[in-house]
Parts: structure tokens; C-alpha cells; sequence
């Protein structure tokens, strides 16, 4: 597939989901350009900002089936994955396949359940598949998870370890609108929810063909190491008591990738990686008390480290 279909098919589906999504392009950009990359996403976010209806127009934009698990501390990992249930008629036990076998899947406060079930995800986001009853069972492709969780509001949940927190690709904020946009959504949902509205852009076979594809960006061996380079420094701040992983780094690669095919462009360039930095990196780094208590994100320290790592110059 060339960079010019997979910027069209993107494009189309970016524009799409913002039929319902107003005025927040570039979180919807985000979000599609992590399903590009067979990643997932955790909104962190206050209620009511439009989490679950970014999550159903991205399934209806892409013809995939929706799913949507609520968390909550007596969920049991069998809630999720599914569980084998005895048929009087046939004699014999039969598999019922959970919520998590569906495209796309939105994880509703993922921090409400006990530590036990949220780690039921890890496997099926790493691995795409699910092991019940001895069986593993391949999960349907593509296969996207968007967790959501109340950043403010801690009492009563279970904060994800670190562990679980690397396994996703991006960590994203919609926020609050804008005074227009939020006019314009008012206009819009006045009779009728404009959801009902978004149609089908892309076919699954074609989205899969798009996320193979995108791996066969080029990306030049300096902006590999510049990759290297910026994410090392998260580990060398003294403004972080930890840095990135590795995988960190991959993704980041990856996120360059996607973010190059969508601008129609056939190589990575170094304003590929510092566009997707923040949102990679952000949530697998752990800063210091200091600096949550001055209230600076670790995002912003992400955006100063950018400026400290010398970038490459573009090579074709």
C-alpha cells in the first residue's frame, strides 16, 4: 500500500470521527494514528468530555464491532475474557466469548477494578489473544483497546502499575472544549446525536493492510538514534525518577512512522518523533514528588527534553 492511500484513508477517517468530536483534531489525529499502529490508548480525562463517543465513532468510521466494559471492583477477569458454560442439549461445555472479542474495545474506568482483573488485559493487548480453560483463542483484528480513567478522582480505585501502564502506546486528553466548539456541539445535538451520522470509510482487511504498511516506512539509522537519544534522556533527568523503557522507543519509532504516512510522506523526519514524544513517552516515565507538586505533567518535561536533544538533519 503506498503513503498517499494510507494519508487518504486516514484522512477520511480523522474527519469522520470529528463530525462528532468537534474542535479536538489533533487528539482525534492521535487516536487514529495509535490504531495505525496496532496500539492502544488511555484517555485520562474529567466525565463528560466525550471519551465513549470518540470510542463508538472510531468503530463505526472503520465498520468494526464495539465493545464497552465497565470496571468496577467486583469485575472478575472472566467478565472480560469470556468463560465456558455446560449445554444440557449438547452434553458438553461451550465457550461464550467476553466483551474483549470485539475491534474496538473501550476499558470504562479501568482504575475501579482490583489489580487482578486489570491485568486480564495484558495479555490480550500484548499477545491478541485470550487464554480460557486451557485454550488460547486468537482475538479479531484489528484489535484496539481505549481505557479511560478519572485522573482526579482517586478514592476508592487502583492506580495501574507501571508494568500495565507501559503496555500502552499513548496516553491522551481530550479536555475541555473551546467556547465555539462547545456552541457547535450544543447546535449538533439540539434534536438528534450526530453519531447516528458516521458511516463506515475504511473496511476492516483495508485497516490491517494500513497497519502492515506503515512498518515499511523508511526511518534513516540518525533518526533512529535520535530516537535513542531523546529517550535515553528521560533516563538521565533529574526531574524524573525514572525513565522510559525500551519499548518506549519502539513506539515512538512506530508513532514517527505513522505520523509520516499520514503527511503522505515516504520517510521519517525528526519532526515526526517530536510530534508523538509527549504522547509515547509521557505516561512511562515517573517524575518527582517536587514536580508534581509545582503541577507540571510530565509531558512538559518531555517537550524541554526535546529542546536539550540535538535533532538530525532530514535525510531522505
Amino acid at each position: 500500500m503506498k503513503v498517499s492511500e494510507i494519508a487518504s484513508c486516514s484522512q477520511a477517517i480523522v474527519d469522520e470521527v470529528e463530525r462528532v468530536i468537534v474542535g479536538k483534531r489533533e487528539t482525534v489525529r492521535r487516536a487514529v494514528l495509535t490504531l495505525m499502529c496496532s496500539g492502544h490508548v488511555l484517555l485520562e480525562d474529567i466525565p463528560g468530555v466525550g471519551k465513549t463517543t470518540l470510542a463508538k465513532a472510531l468503530a463505526k468510521s472503520i465498520g468494526g464491532d464495539f465493545r464497552r466494559i465497565q470496571f468496577t471492583p467486583d469485575l472478575l477477569p472472566s467478565d472480560i475474557t469470556g468463560s465456558s458454560i455446560f449445554n444440557q442439549k449438547e452434553g458438553e461445555f461451550q465457550f461464550r466469548p467476553g466483551p474483549i472479542f470485539g475491534n474496538v474495545v473501550l476499558v470504562d474506568e479501568i482504575n475501579r477494578a482490583t489489580p487482578k482483573t486489570q491485568s486480564s488485559l495484558l495479555e490480550a493487548m500484548e499477545e491478541r489473544q485470550v487464554t480460557s480453560d486451557g485454550e488460547t483463542r486468537p482475538l479479531p483484528r484489528p484489535f484496539f483497546v481505549i481505557a479511560t480513567q478519572n485522573a482526579i478522582e482517586m478514592t476508592g480505585t487502583y492506580p495501574l502499575p507501571e508494568a500495565q501502564l507501559d503496555r500502552f502506546f499513548s496516553r491522551l486528553s481530550l479536555g475541555y472544549p473551546d467556547r465555539a466548539s462547545e456552541a457547535a456541539v450544543l447546535g449538533q445535538q439540539q434534536v438528534a446525536h450526530p453519531l447516528e451520522l458516521v458511516k463506515s470509510v475504511v473496511d476492516l482487511d483495508t485497516l490491517v493492510d494500513i497497519q502492515n504498511a506503515v512498518r515499511d516506512v523508511f526511518v534513516h539509522d540518525t533518526i533512529k538514534e535520535y530516537i535513542v537519544d531523546v529517550v535515553r534522556a528521560t533516563r538521565e533527568s533529574n526531574q524524573l525518577l525514572m525513565g522510559s523503557s525500551p519499548r518506549g522507543s519502539l513506539h515512538l519509532m512506530r508513532a514517527a512512522q505513522a505520523g509520516a504516512a499520514m503527511a503522505s510522506e515516504e520517510f521519517v523526519r525528526p519532526d515526526d518523533v517530536k510530534a508523538m514524544a509527549a504522547a509515547v513517552l509521557g505516561h512511562r516515565v515517573l517524575p518527582r514528588a517536587e514536580l508534581r507538586a509545582q503541577g507540571h505533567t510530565t509531558e512538559q518535561v518531555i517537550e524541554r527534553i526535546l529542546d536539550t536533544v540535538p535533532a538530525p538533519v532530514p535525510v531522505g
